[in-house]
Formats: structure tokens, C-alpha cells, sequence
């Protein structure tokens, strides 16, 4: 598949789906792109971008996945940051981190997800939450401390 043709796989999916702010998802998948994009990420990883959540948020199946024409390597960083039910935050980190190429994917979410913008619009409870949450993650991943 083309960047584009995963670019317009990802946003099919993912229609009518909002972030926790109410804004459409595919917005998310976009920022999430271009930071891989802007921190050195290659086109692999750009297309793991554009589908990181589609497995998770159920968006499409992981045979889908599997039987889709994209590299190895983008099904396995795909595969790699898709959070498993149960799953411990350091088992996540670890297959992150065991995963060549997730981690620039996961870093590019997590500076999205923890945006001082688009937290704002969120209700005081929720923004301390997630703001926790995502430091945890950046700690156990060895990311510094967020500062875009």
C-alpha cells in the first residue's frame, strides 16, 4: 500500500470516531504522522502512524492487518503499540521497546496525546489524569520529559 492508500484506509476506519475532546480522530492520526515525519521517521513508520490505533480501537481487524500489503515491519510496530486488555504499562513499554522503529511511533502519540491544547479543553480530573498517565509512559519508555 501507498502512504496515501494507508492514509485513506486509516481515515475510513476511523470515521466518526472523536478524541476526548470531541474532534475527529483522523486529526489525530494526521498529527501523530507528521511527528514521526518530523522526527526522522521513515515511510514505514509513517504508515504504522497513520494505523496505530485501528487495531486497538477495533477501527480494523488484526487479520486485516495481517493480510494487509504493507512491510513486516509496519505490522510489527502496528502490533507493538496496540495496548492489550489487562496488559501491564511495563509490558507495554517492553514490546515497545523490543519493537524496532515503535518507539518514534509511540513518542510522536504520546507528544499528540499530551498537547497542553488540546488537554486544556478537558475537565480538570480527566487533564491531571491523562497528564500522569502519559509521564508514566514517557518514564518507562526513556523518553524525556515531554516538552513540545
Amino acid at each position: 500500500m501507498t502512504l496515501a492508500e494507508v492514509e485513506a484506509t486509516a481515515r475510513a476506519a476511523h470515521a466518526g470516531q472523536t478524541d476526548k475532546a470531541g474532534r475527529p480522530y483522523a486529526e489525530h492520526l494526521r498529527a501523530v504522522a507528521e511527528g514521526v515525519r518530523a522526527r526522522g521517521g521513515d515511510d514505514e513508520q509513517v504508515a504504522a502512524a497513520w494505523l496505530h490505533d485501528s487495531v486497538e480501537d477495533d477501527a480494523l481487524s488484526a487479520d486485516w492487518l495481517e493480510e494487509a500489503a504493507l512491510s513486516r515491519r509496519t505490522k510489527d510496530i502496528v502490533l507493538a503499540v496496540t495496548k492489550r486488555a489487562g496488559e501491564p504499562p511495563e509490558a507495554y513499554a517492553g514490546r515497545i521497546l523490543a519493537t524496532p522503529g515503535a518507539l518514534l511511533v509511540k513518542e510522536a502519540d504520546l507528544a499528540h496525546n499530551a498537547d497542553p491544547a488540546r488537554l486544556a479543553v478537558l475537565d480538570e480530573e480527566t487533564r491531571a489524569r491523562l497528564t500522569e498517565k502519559y509521564a508514566r509512559m514517557r518514564a518507562l519508555l526513556g523518553l524525556a520529559a515531554a516538552t513540545d
